[in-house]
């Protein structure tokens, strides 16, 4: 039986009016048992500033901060299927508007749980990375149907193998690039964690563009989990910024 269960640069977000005074880290410990069918009970520490959003491009504002940079270790440390998603321990950094951001883990979600101009796509990877203040920051990468991804491959055969799920299996010689699109450009904005407690101030960067999976590996992917994903949150007057 399928699961349906898952576990501004600092200048743009003053930006970001009546926002900016509540942007220091709070807890994100994340509880070990939710469900997505009975989201209307799940707890938040606000409701302003949550997500996913749906992404509407001729609203964006561009954006003059930096560029990603990322530097990202070709291993995966643990793959582990967590009765939340398939998540996948890494290693590396992403410099953000002269801030470096840890990179902790990726993990998947589907449909996708952000939406670019009312669309869906079939899949969204979420790479989680955290700074030493304790500030998140999150790039979303979104999945299509086409060419099979040697990567996303590996990740689903340690899956596989780690059928019980009680301890990760580590992938040598991840091909993380793979897993991301040959242009950086992105959407970004200010919201929260998509899972309980639902934290806000993490900074979102969604890429523009998607990467390719084969749709076998969409459909063994769905396997695990097709219907992993939060439903869409209010923009609340919050600007998406754009960045090419």
């Amino acid at each position: 039986m399928k699961k349906n269960y898952i576990v501004l640069g600092l200048t743009a977000f003053l930006l970001l009016a009546g926002f900016s005074s509540s942007y220091a880290a709070t807890n994100v410990t994340e509880p070990t048992h939710f469900s997505y069918d009975h989201q209307d009970e799940w707890e938040f520490v606000s409701g302003k500033m949550q997500s996913p959003i749906n992404i509407v491009t001729s609203q964006a504002v561009k954006y003059k901060g930096s560029d990603l940079t990322l530097k990202y270790d070709k291993v995966g440390t643990s793959v582990v299927d967590d009765g939340h998603s398939i998540q996948v321990g890494l290693r590396g950094t992403a410099e953000i508007d002269d801030r470096t951001f840890s990179l902790k883990q990726v993990h998947f979600h589907a449909v996708s749980e952000h939406t670019i101009n009312g669309k869906h796509f079939p899949l969204e990877g979420h790479f989680v990375h955290e700074a030493q203040d304790g500030r998140k920051a999150v790039i979303g990468v979104m999945f299509k149907a086409g060419k099979a991804n040697t990567a996303f491959q590996q990740i689903l055969d340690a899956a596989k193998s780690n059928a019980s799920g009680e301890k990760g299996i580590k992938i040598d010689k991840l091909d993380i690039q793979k897993l991301l699109p040959a242009n950086l450009g992105y959407y970004h904005y200010l919201g929260s964690l998509t899972t309980p407690p639902l934290t806000e101030n993490v900074e979102w960067y969604i890429l523009k563009q998607p990467v390719e999976l084969s749709q076998k590996q969409l459909d063994e992917f769905y396997q695990y989990y097709d219907d992993n994903h939060r439903n869409l949150q209010e923009l609340n007057g919050r600007t998406v910024f754009i960045k090419s």
